[in-house]
């Protein structure tokens, strides 16, 4: 689960030795029609990469979301799990407000965007990490981490959009810059472009070597590193 709570004061970070790679491919969510939940998921426009089905009764069905490395499965005897326990389930998006936009066009009930209540952890609303309340609207200084929107499967499984625009120190490798979309790359050039018009209100002058800055911003910014100013 990616980490929403930028808002505290400490960040242990893990210490980086060599060891064996280990990548979190597969999450198992319940489901009670096996054949309703594959055609939500399939309407969400998910890659569909598996549906194996054997005589003794055992049918398996792995989804991929666009960009994701992780894929999810369900099916029948796939789990104990009673369907529709499934909650917090995080898709990280680089624009919040786009990524709800293409949801309701694929017909799903996605929320209004919302913000958490500066760290409340008992609200009576329907909680989406540790009971925090839920704020209506994004976070007014559109931080990372901060925004959401919410919606479930017909079983009730619970899936978090959460908008990240740049990591917390230590979350990435820094000497790895990459976009799993030219959507994400777009978002992030704005906000080079934002922040480079205030670079040069500062400076009060044109930058030439403006394709430099942009560069050292988008990757300082991917990284979790100081950006430039």
């Amino acid at each position: 689960m990616s980490n929403s709570q930028e808002h505290s004061k400490t960040v242990v970070e893990t210490p980086r030795t060599q060891t064996i790679d280990m990548k979190l491919e597969i999450v198992v969510i319940p489901v009670s029609d096996v054949d309703r939940a594959k055609g939500f998921y399939s309407d969400l426009g998910w890659r569909l990469d598996a549906d194996f089905a054997a005589d003794e009764g055992f049918r398996v069905i792995q989804f991929t979301p666009p960009g994701s490395g992780c894929s999810v499965i369900f099916g029948q005897n796939v789990t104990a799990a009673a369907p529709g326990s499934a909650r917090g389930l995080y898709l990280i998006v680089s624009d919040i407000n786009a990524a709800r936009r293409e949801l309701l066009g694929h017909g799903v009930e996605v929320s209004e965007v919302f913000h958490d209540a500066s760290g409340v952890y008992a609200g009576t609303d329907e909680p989406y990490l540790f009971g925090r309340l839920r704020i209506p609207g994004p976070d007014p200084e559109h931080r990372s981490y901060r925004s959401f929107a919410s919606f479930s499967d017909p079983d009730g499984n619970g899936w978090l959009l959460q908008e990240i625009t740049a990591r917390l120190p230590g979350r990435v490798n820094a000497d790895d810059t990459t976009f799993t979309s030219s959507t994400e790359l777009a978002a992030a050039l704005r906000r080079a472009a934002t922040a480079h018009g205030e670079h040069e209100k500062l400076t009060g002058e044109y930058d030439e070597g403006w394709p430099d800055w942009y560069a050292e911003y988008i990757v300082s910014e991917q990284a979790g590193k100081q950006l430039p100013s």
